[in-house]
């Protein structure tokens, strides 16, 4: 039976396409009020002092009834004093000797030599306060709506772009996801108890990429403010980055420039920039393609470059990293796992650890997972060659068409993040992802095929040994899976070619009498309990 009448007999559409305990017993409600004789003010540090405590918070008063939390921040930003953070570009993994650098507002995306550009915080100037306080700065801010605080990028500010003004910043609040406790997905198929799904795409667009948009399109922001040549921010994509871009330059007024690889993209994705007033551009070609002509453009025509390969970006995806540690009241777990495509989200969550290694917050960091689809693993193949020289790939269609990706702008970002944490590169087959998110999906959950990339790993590492029983693992989830029902429908209507699709749950066709629903209902209840 072909899907659209299958599901339409159901009035389903496809017009458009004993509990175990968690260890720390604050998990099951992550942010919680710190107390207050410990709490700092929140707009940020006052000077240290190495024999006091951090300061008392200062007593608030409801804003003024003709102001909005922006003009509350704004006017009180004069009452806090510059505490000398700062940051700038200097190219990644560079020799200790290099003097290369380039401050933040300089548009700049490539080193002399061609390599990566990082963004290097003064991290002499973070040490100043011991990890006790940022802790308590960072949990003091979430779930507030102090602008730009409310936000989970902006509440850790002084490690993303400690010196753009709050009044520049282009925010939904994205970020503070759920860490989703899954519970009967880790008992029932892996025998584990502390299974968690680090929800990143429950935010303002439906993905990750909100996390690094919005300081991207901030940064923007104070540039043309400065009366710098921009006229406009462009990026290639599979479908995310282009609504999280459109979505935050429209909010700032910006005009946005989107380069999408035709029929490659679901339909959800492609509606997003569409709706937010971007400028799409459909090309016949795939997401490198498109990745490569974005670059010559923006080389040429004053549009600034809002891919990856721009570093800004993972100064706010890192902040995941940082949440996750918060959400566990800052302890560090064993694995976290996470789908790779473009690359640079791995090597943005090793960052976020690794700072707050850095910097007292916690005392390790976990060991990293990049999964990626067997459709488009140049990272995999590489990693198996015991890291021999990288060689990029023609990637093939993936139900996880995010990471559809073969030539990996952040390539050297993430052997280095997966280097230095141990890490692991594993991969899905088209069924094994699929399969893994009907899973997922039967145990509550509704992810992304991305999400069934990084679960397969899971499946994979877990059944040779590699991650034990007792083992703390994160999973992240990239996208929301409501951006992907197609796929979904195919997969419950049977209707992929070559794949079994063991776990299709479709709907049953009964006539509209109540013998005929009696006895379905019968013979599915007797399935589902002997007893019957």
């Amino acid at each position: 039976m072909a899907a659209s009448s299958l599901f339409q007999s159901s009035s389903i559409s496809l017009r458009s396409n004993p509990k175990p305990t968690p260890r720390n017993p604050r998990i099951n409600s992550p942010y919680f009020p710190i107390n207050a004789s410990t709490s700092p003010d929140p707009s940020g540090p006052s000077p240290p002092t190495s024999a006091h405590p951090p300061p008392q918070p200062v007593l608030k008063h409801r804003r003024h009834a003709d102001e909005n939390i922006r003009d509350e921040a704004r006017r009180q930003s004069s009452a806090h004093n510059h505490h000398g953070f700062s940051a700038k570009y200097v190219p990644f993994n560079a020799d200790p000797n290099s003097t290369e650098s380039y401050s933040l507002d300089e548009i700049v995306y490539r080193s002399r030599s061609g390599g990566l550009l990082d963004v290097q915080h003064d991290t002499d100037a973070l040490k100043k306060y011991d990890g006790q306080y940022w802790r308590s700065l960072f949990d003091s801010r979430v779930g507030k709506t102090t602008w730009p605080y409310g936000s989970g990028v902006w509440s850790k500010k002084e490690w993303v772009l400690p010196e753009i003004d709050s009044d520049d910043i282009v925010s939904a609040f994205e970020g503070n996801s759920n860490l989703f406790w899954a519970e009967r997905f880790g008992k029932q198929f892996l025998g584990m108890s502390d299974l968690w799904v680090k929800h990143c795409g429950i935010s303002h667009t439906g993905s990750f990429k909100d996390l690094g948009m919005t300081v991207l399109v901030s940064q923007v922001n104070r540039l043309r403010k400065m009366n710098r040549p921009v006229v406009g921010v462009g990026c290639a994509s599979t479908g995310d980055t282009s609504a999280a871009l459109s979505a935050y330059c429209a909010a700032a007024g910006i005009p946005s420039i989107v380069f999408l690889p035709a029929n490659r993209i679901s339909i959800a994705q492609l509606v997003q920039p569409i709706a937010n007033g971007a400028f799409v551009l459909s090309l016949d070609t795939d997401f490198d393609g498109c990745m490569q002509l974005i670059r010559e453009v923006t080389s040429e025509l004053p549009i600034y470059l809002a891919n990856s390969l721009n570093s800004l970006r993972l100064e706010g995806q890192k902040t995941a990293a940082i949440e996750i540690l918060q959400q566990f009241d800052w302890e560090v777990p064993d694995w976290v796992i996470v789908p790779g495509g473009n690359l640079g989200n791995i090597y943005a969550f090793y960052k976020g650890f690794k700072m707050c290694e850095e910097l007292g917050l916690v005392d390790r960091v976990p060991r990293l997972v990049c999964a990626q689809a067997a459709n488009a693993n140049p990272l995999y193949l590489h990693y198996k060659s015991g890291w021999a020289e990288f060689k990029p790939m023609k990637a093939n269609n993936t139900f996880a068409s995010a990471i559809q990706i073969g030539d990996p702008v952040s390539i050297d970002r993430a052997v280095f993040a997966l280097k230095n944490s141990n890490g692991i590169v594993e991969e899905a087959t088209e069924e094994e992802l699929m399969d893994a998110t009907a899973q997922a999906d039967s145990t509550g959950m509704f992810i992304c095929p991305h999400t069934g990339v990084a679960l397969t790993a899971l499946i994979k590492l877990r059944n040779r040994g590699i991650i034990g029983p007792t083992d703390r693992a994160v999973v992240v989830s990239t996208a929301h899976g409501l951006k992907f029902t197609q796929s979904k429908i195919d997969y419950h209507s049977k209707e992929i070619a070559d794949m079994a699709c063991r776990l299709a749950n479709p709907p049953v066709q009964v006539k509209a009498d109540f013998g005929s629903v009696m006895d379905v209902l019968k013979k599915y209840l007797l399935s589902k309990d002997s007893k019957y």
